[in-house]
């Protein structure tokens, strides 16, 4: 463990923020690289450094990683979840960081990742992962991957939420198991991987003790709250029809469809054999709907 503080890249996201949660609960020092003009309140009221900087910005990158002892990133430009983000956020972006950590010689990087990211070149938001996943070992950084499963906590909201609304959006079939995670689990994870012994170069898949449908998530619903939750697939022609013709315009359109498409191949499943190892037995799938479903208010049954 070094003494410096933890950089957090992508902090004023919604998995990086619990990161920084987690960080500052084990006693570490934060600092977050943050735009120019975004709200930083938050961080700096819980007594997080702020560094104002941009991934496409090499200097301000030089600058925020002086002194630090380890970064952890969650940043994804994919999302378009904040002002800025771009698909080269993902490329020249990442690379950026992956030389910045190495001319500050960091200790730790720990990075967001994707699961089955080296499987699917042709879904360019996985693809990327792998690609900053080979430029930090081809630099030589110590690094760790961790690549979680699809976020149920994010894709089961899309038009509300399920239990209330009694029903959940799905892309593509609803029988097609694949392994998902909850965003506090994967911030908790992120934090400890800093400190971690014995994991540096390692990509390590992230999920629960199986994979589920999303029809299995709807059930499991129903069983704790006793309100019906329908799943309302969006068939896969469809999407790959909208890539096809919003992909000129929104590149996000076919990179979905394209994801989605792999979904239905029924090989997005995590291998947790060393997520059990450096972090301690994973989630049960029941447990995990369970907190989900609590965590939208809702009471359950015993």
């Amino acid at each position: 463990m070094g003494e410096g503080p933890v950089l957090v890249v992508g902090g004023t996201g919604m998995l990086g923020g619990q990161v920084v949660t987690e960080l500052l609960n084990r006693g570490k020092q934060v600092r977050a690289l943050v735009r120019s003009g975004s709200d930083a309140s938050r961080l700096e009221s819980a007594g997080v450094e702020v560094a104002r900087g941009d991934m496409m910005d090499p200097e301000s990158l030089r600058r925020a990683m002086a002194g630090v002892d380890a970064v952890v990133t969650t940043a994804a430009g994919y999302t378009r979840h904040r002002k800025g983000d771009t698909p080269e956020t993902d490329t020249v972006g990442n690379a950026n960081l992956a030389e910045a950590a190495k001319r500050a010689g960091v200790r730790r990087f720990v990075l967001t990742s994707i699961l089955t990211c080296d499987q699917t070149p042709r879904v360019p938001h996985f693809w990327h992962k792998r690609l900053m996943e080979d430029r930090l070992q081809a630099l030589d950084v110590p690094f760790v991957a961790l690549r979680p499963g699809a976020f149920l906590d994010q894709v089961t909201r899309f038009g509300g939420d399920p239990v209330s609304k009694h029903k959940v959006m799905w892309l593509g079939s609803a029988g097609i198991p694949l392994t998902f995670a909850l965003t506090p689990d994967v911030a908790g994870y992120l934090a400890v991987a800093v400190d971690a012994p014995g994991v540096e170069g390692q990509r390590i898949d992230i999920g629960w003790d199986r994979p589920i449908a999303m029809q299995e998530f709807a059930d499991l619903a129903e069983q704790l709250t006793g309100e019906e939750v329908r799943v309302r697939p969006v068939p896969l022609r469809v999407l790959r029809m909208a890539g096809t013709l919003l992909g000129p315009v929104n590149p996000m359109a076919k990179d979905t469809a394209a994801m989605i498409a792999w979904f239905q191949t029924g090989r997005y499943v995590a291998d947790t054999t060393r997520q059990r190892e450096v972090f301690g037995t994973p989630p049960t799938a029941e447990d995990a709907v369970r907190r989900l479903v609590t965590s939208l208010g809702h009471a359950v049954r015993s």
